[in-house]
């Protein structure tokens, strides 16, 4: 049975510290208790407290309270990876609809570290295909998108590696600045970690993804087009 969120401890990120310098399966174990208690546990009740507002947004989302469904894993697979640390000194909850390929559709993240918060809306990683259908909405309706933008107003900012070269010439600079992204997100990174300890970040993140929303559903509908003959569009 959950609990309320009452709000993360200093103790759970100095174990997120102290996995970065340790990074070692006898300490860890030794230590899962902390895990479990100052970190795995409001995590679960963060995503209880949250799943009500987020299910506005998307009946479909996924809101089990569990590792691998809305919350990340603090074991590295490292079998792909130059990085061979075994634990990560981050974790992180998503909120986004059951898929086998949910790197390439959008997800709504909060994410905290030793001493970081962030969160958002955004791609882990979108292909280039989801990408030209999302510039092609743009080519469609650029007037339209840029109300639907006008949600990523600050606190938020637009992140994400663009491509050297403009791929449309004089294209005007509001649109150009979403059309050149190879993939992006669209977040709040935060120093002040003291936020992290109150329940107040209950509704500090429900009102940041209500924000986003208009852009959560403009994602979604190039989730659509990936179901449509290309010669349709």
């Amino acid at each position: 049975m959950s609990s309320a969120f009452t709000g993360f401890s200093q103790q759970g990120l100095n174990f997120l510290q102290q996995v970065r310098i340790e990074n070692d399966k006898e300490w860890f174990e030794a230590n899962r208790h902390i895990y479990d208690r100052e970190l795995l546990t409001p995590f679960r009740n963060l995503v209880d407290a949250l799943s009500p507002t987020m299910l506005t947004i998307d009946s479909q989302f996924e809101t089990r309270p569990a590792i691998g469904k809305t919350l990340s894993r603090i074991h590295r697979d490292t079998r792909f990876s130059h990085d061979k640390s075994r634990y990560r000194s981050r974790m992180w909850l998503t909120f986004k609809r059951p898929s086998k390929d949910w790197k390439d559709a959008p997800v709504y993240f909060f994410e905290l570290g030793p001493d970081m918060l962030r969160y958002g809306l955004g791609y882990y990683s979108a292909n280039k295909p989801t990408m030209d259908l999302f510039r092609h909405t743009l080519t469609r309706q650029p007037q339209a998108f840029l109300e639907v933008a006008d949600c990523c107003r600050p606190p938020f900012e637009l992140v994400g590696e663009s491509y050297k070269r403009p791929l449309v010439k004089e294209q005007a600079a509001e649109i150009a600045t979403w059309y050149n992204r190879k993939s992006f997100a669209v977040m709040v990174t935060d120093s002040q970690v003291d936020k992290l300890f109150h329940p107040r970040l209950i509704t500090e993140l429900a009102e940041g993804f209500q924000q986003l929303e208009p852009l959560y559903q403009w994602l979604m509908r190039v989730e659509t087009m990936k179901q449509v003959d290309p010669a349709d569009l």
